[in-house]
């Protein structure tokens, strides 16, 4: 029974095991005969793949979520968001807290790989400060999106879709419960700006939020360098994201060309938010451009940073490989970020984690590509937007067959708990050898 040892597993495992329970046990209360509405049952594998893309924040769907889902049904869809958002251990230690429990030492190595802390002596003051964030900040988001919807519902309706929305904006899932997400809202400025802000904060990581709020409430005006990392590549991949969607998109009648040029740039900005890690459109997906199509691979690929409710390689991941590239072309020995110097140990990983995930894409892409029929860009689009827990589509989601749906509900749950995590959670831990081979170059480039 070595096997069922849960105090002798590693942390990573653990948190593998423990989404599947969770995963589990959410497919089979989705299949509850007050969860779907009339003559709309769904099969196990629908139910599956939706519970996955809910506790995984991604939001593809195989179904209309508006139309095939009761209320209990969509509370259900609501309350894995959440605690996929929030993280499975973190949710747990709530409880935990509440209650009176004490949080172990392996529970807390558990919550720090869950949460990317930076040590495990910081776990339980930074998961309450986490909770009053997440709850304060979705409450604040709930009240402008109601006032958004107010203009086309009644008040009741209105603070359900304003919950619903918000909780699922921050928490980067992307679920909506209109039949074309936010189309209908494309030049509704609260609504807009509201998930936009939302999906940022959601993304930019927990810890980035603490330290921000540490550096405006305390005399510690410090940013660690995640916090700077994460702010800045953030920022600058908005921005590009933004400037490109506005440029590619521009004259496209079917997205933004008919907007004046105020809503053409909101729509941008909106895009290059959400499509990063949120999955929420406020123009068609299908009616992109080919050179939009493949912008938005790459942003989706980047994705939301450390420690946050998103996915991707992280933004972190791409800065720490981004700078050394720059230092070797300057001709540093160091890579050099902030004046301060990182280690060639966090590289390696970074490295490892840019590898691992374009080796899983690229075999997930060849496996649809050769068992189902979808289309080239689809299928690349389909891929790239469930690993990195971003939930566009280009409208093929219900057409997947069967042998895909599956493949794509593993994808979403490696993007969510990260490709380096799952890795280590099926594979050997890191040992050490007593004999190192001698070194010799090889010739590359």
């Amino acid at each position: 029974m070595e096997i069922l040892n849960i105090k002798k597993m590693p942390p990573s495992r653990i948190l593998l095991l423990f989404f599947l329970v969770a995963i589990f046990i959410g497919s089979f209360l989705l299949m509850l005969p007050g969860a779907t509405t009339a003559g709309n049952e769904i099969s196990y594998l629908t139910s599956l793949f939706t519970i996955t893309s809910a506790i995984a924040v991604t939001g593809l769907t195989v179904v209309d979520v508006s139309k095939v889902f009761t209320p209990m049904g969509k509370s259900i869809i609501l309350i894995f968001i959440q605690l996929g958002g929030l993280g499975i251990m973190s949710f747990s230690s709530l409880v935990f807290l509440l209650i009176g429990k004490r949080i172990t030492y392996h529970e807390r190595k558990i919550l720090k790989e869950d949460l990317n802390a930076e040590s495990t002596g910081e776990v339980t003051d930074l998961i309450k400060r986490i909770i009053m964030m997440v709850f304060t900040i979705e409450f604040i988001g709930a009240i402008f999106l109601t006032l958004g919807f107010l203009r086309r519902m009644p008040l009741k309706r209105a603070v359900i879709y304003g919950v619903f929305h918000s909780v699922s904006a921050f928490c980067n899932a992307g679920f909506s419960l209109f039949s074309d997400s936010l189309e209908g809202y494309s030049q509704n400025v609260i609504i807009n700006m509201s998930v936009a802000f939302l999906i940022i904060l959601g993304g930019i990581g927990f810890a980035v939020i603490n330290s921000s709020i540490m550096y405006i409430t305390t005399s510690k005006k410090r940013f660690n360098l995640t916090s700077k990392m994460a702010l800045f590549i953030s920022i600058i991949l908005t921005l590009v994201g933004m400037g490109l969607f506005l440029l590619l998109e521009y004259r496209n009648p079917k997205t933004i060309g008919e907007m004046n040029l105020f809503y053409k740039i909101i729509a941008s900005f909106f895009q290059s938010v959400t499509t990063r890690t949120a999955g929420f459109n406020s123009v068609p997906m299908g009616d992109l451009t080919p050179g939009t199509i493949f912008l938005f691979c790459i942003l989706m690929f980047i994705g939301a940073s450390p420690g946050s409710t998103g996915g991707g390689i992280k933004t972190t991941t791409f800065g720490v490989i981004a700078f050394y590239v720059v230092g070797i072309v300057r001709g540093r020995e160091d890579i050099e970020v902030s004046n301060r110097r990182l280690s060639w140990e966090i590289l390696n990983r970074a490295l490892a984690i840019l590898v691992i995930s374009v080796a899983y894409v690229s075999t997930i892409i060849l496996l649809m590509l050769v068992f189902d029929d979808l289309g080239f860009a689809e299928t690349i689009f389909e891929v790239v937007s469930a690993f990195g827990t971003v939930g566009l589509s280009m409208g093929v989601t219900p057409e997947m067959n069967q042998f895909s749906k599956v493949l794509i509900t593993i994808t979403m749950l490696i993007g969510r708990l990260g490709p380096l995590t799952f890795a280590l959670a099926l594979g050997e831990q890191k040992q050490r050898h007593a004999r190192r081979y001698p070194k010799e170059n090889i010739l590359i480039g």
